[in-house]
């Protein structure tokens, strides 16, 4: 592998991060169980096992493992849903942790524009329902 070729994985990954902490820093704030270190490490493992799949295994068909990834998450997301009589808690939690492991699939997969794009789309969602909630 040639030192270009490195640089640029590791940009996927610095990016995963990155954006992936733009979305744990929110949830961080609005002082959700699942925060910053969560979702850093849910967007970075992401990231990383998407560029495995593309660069570590060139025989194998890639989009098994993304598929992976979201079943995966989605029974990490499933444990974070707590239902009591009068509400459902943990939803927003389980749709962030989602939303941050296709963010890091984009990023690993170099779909840089992509990436950022979900994470602004992401962050604005997060943020208009905190307004929508203090305004109620």
């Amino acid at each position: 592998m040639d030192l270009s070729f490195e640089i640029e994985l590791v940009v996927r990954l610095v990016l995963g991060f990155i954006l992936s902490a733009v979305v744990g820093l929110e949830r961080e704030v609005s002082l959700k169980p699942a925060g910053l270190r969560t979702h850093i490490l849910v967007g970075l493992g992401s990231t990383l096992l998407t560029i495995l799949s593309l660069h570590a295994f060139p025989e194998s068909d890639s989009a098994r493992v993304a598929a992976s990834i979201v079943v995966g998450i989605g029974f990490l997301g499933a444990g974070t849903i707590i239902k009591t009589e009068q509400k459902v808690i943990g939803l927003t939690t389980a749709a962030t942790l989602w939303i941050v492991s296709s963010i890091g699939i984009a990023s690993g997969s170099g779909l840089y524009l992509l990436a950022i794009t979900v994470t602004i789309l992401s962050f604005i969602v997060l943020r208009l329902t905190i307004f929508e909630k203090s305004n109620n």
